[in-house]
């Protein structure tokens, strides 16, 4: 790790770490360069591939790294009632001002879990998300719509919504 801050009273910190180098702003471009080479050299000190040695980091990295296993119940206050919904059973969330909508099966419930903090949670492989306000389980998506050049919106099985895409998500959908 290289270390580039604005703050030179941290660096024994830095480097009781591991740090590899640690740079001052401004940084000078030789002093950069200086930073580079340490850090190829501890990275891959006899390998002549750099690309094959920050191969085999990002690898440790991430086998290091391990994701909780996703949520499986929600808790969702309907009225006077704590309802427990299964997150395989839900169709899908709706950002609604401070709340997030759940759709299920049924019916309808608000928890007070943002969208953003809930797609972390919920099992990527299952919940795509599709606008900044949606997130659909994907087995429930009858059709893709292609409304005109930019816009796009879902058909659900068994359901009249439709829900929007926006142009950042319709890659999900592309034919191959």
């Amino acid at each position: 790790m290289v270390f580039v801050t604005a703050y030179g009273d941290h660096a024994l910190a830095a480097f009781d770490t591991g740090a590899v180098d640690y740079l001052l702003k401004p940084v000078d471009t030789e002093r950069l360069s200086q930073a580079v080479l340490r850090l190829r050299a501890r990275l891959s000190p006899t390998a002549t591939d750099t690309a094959a040695g920050l191969q085999a980091l990002l690898r440790q990295l991430t086998e290091g790294a391990h994701r909780p296993p996703p949520l499986a119940v929600l808790q969702a206050g309907v009225g006077r009632e704590l309802r427990m919904i299964r997150t395989d059973e839900v169709i899908y969330f709706e950002s609604d001002s401070r709340y997030t909508r759940v759709v299920y099966a049924g019916g309808d419930a608000l928890i007070r879990t943002p969208l953003k903090e809930l797609l972390a949670q919920l099992d990527e492989q299952l919940f795509w998300q599709v606008h900044r306000s949606v997130i659909v389980n994907h087995r429930h998506i009858a059709a893709a719509v292609r409304v005109d050049e930019g816009n796009m919106h879902l058909t659900l099985r068994g359901r009249s919504e439709r829900l929007p895409v926006s142009r950042h998500f319709q890659a999900l959908f592309k034919g191959q």
